[in-house]
């Protein structure tokens, strides 16, 4: 599905989404991905939902987001309280939501100018 036309330089957003597949900018992403609007880390250790561990969290937490998108893959599952726990303490909001969803919604924060990082897992 594709997303936006936005081609601002130097801003990341998802351009395009399907079954394993992310469009950030020209760049196609095939593995998990940690995106903020101005830094992509495009191999993000969990492959999978079930993969994901609170270690995993410090490389979201380390881009100073104030609110956190969590894609889950090709549906909405919620990982365990210990992982969101972290987050929290932290003073960072977590939705958490499927792949898809989560694209659209990073890509409605950062037009809003928020300091959000998506955590997407393919």
């Amino acid at each position: 599905m594709k997303l936006t036309d936005e081609t601002t330089p130097g801003t990341n957003f998802v351009r395009a989404y399907g079954a394993g597949e992310i469009r950030v900018g020209e760049t196609v992403l095939r593995r998990s991905c940690v995106l903020r609007v101005d830094r992509l880390i495009p191999d993000w250790r969990p492959q999978q939902f079930e993969d994901l561990q609170v270690e995993d969290l410090d490389v979201v937490l380390a881009l100073d987001p104030e609110i956190i998108v969590l894609g889950t893959g090709a549906r909405q599952r919620f990982p365990a309280p210990e992982l969101l726990t972290k987050v929290f303490a932290r003073g960072v909001g977590c939705e958490v939501m499927d792949t898809g969803a989560a694209c659209r919604t990073y890509n409605v924060l950062v037009s809003e100018d928020r300091k959000v990082v998506a955590a997407l897992l393919l």
